[in-house]
């Protein structure tokens, strides 16, 4: 029986994006799990927030896969501030969906295990900052082989950490609760 994940990632829109998606996903499914996205395994009718809060309830885990998505070529956070707050650079960095910071947001608040990958150049803000969701946040390089990373230390690590914590969500949620 495969076990049910939400895969979490921006469309692709690069040849070496959709590589790492598709062997990120062969990948679960060698270890027994099934990748689930809304709009590319499952379709709703319904408004996204809600679409995503049913398929997550009946998944076990999150796993996030930040993308680069929008190059910022110049820019400026805090332009102009006019209580003391300092401005910074933002020049030539990526931004990745909005999505990849509100699905691991839902799944949070509904006690999932998450895991979260992100692109190198990707700004680290928001949910992908280190420590907000209590996990480490790990970068990998698609102008490197993604066929070494999935077989580094790092990946192999973590995604066996977040596969126990799948595991026991899938243990649980088969035991009736107690009062006691």
């Amino acid at each position: 029986m495969e076990i049910p994940v939400f895969l979490s990632c921006p469309r692709p829109f690069l040849q070496c994006q959709k590589d790492f998606i598709e062997r990120v996903t062969r990948y679960l499914q060698s270890r027994g799990f099934r990748a689930r996205s809304l709009g590319v395994t499952d379709y709703d009718v319904s408004e996204p927030l809600t679409a995503i809060r049913r398929l997550m309830l009946e998944s076990n885990g999150l796993l996030t896969i930040a993308f680069r998505r929008t190059f910022i070529s110049q820019g400026t956070g805090r332009p102009q501030s006019d209580i003391g707050e300092t401005d910074y650079d933002l020049s030539n960095q990526w931004m990745t969906s909005t999505w990849c910071h509100i699905e691991p947001a839902m799944a949070f608040q509904i006690g999932l295990p998450i895991l979260i990958f992100r692109e190198k150049g990707v700004i680290a803000d928001g949910v992908l900052e280190r420590g907000v969701t209590g996990t480490y946040l790990p970068e990998f390089d698609l102008n490197e082989s993604t066929v070494d990373y999935l077989q580094s230390n790092e990946w192999k690590q973590l995604i066996g950490i977040w596969e126990g914590y799948v595991r026991s969500v899938v243990d649980k949620k088969g035991h009736p609760p107690r009062l006691f």
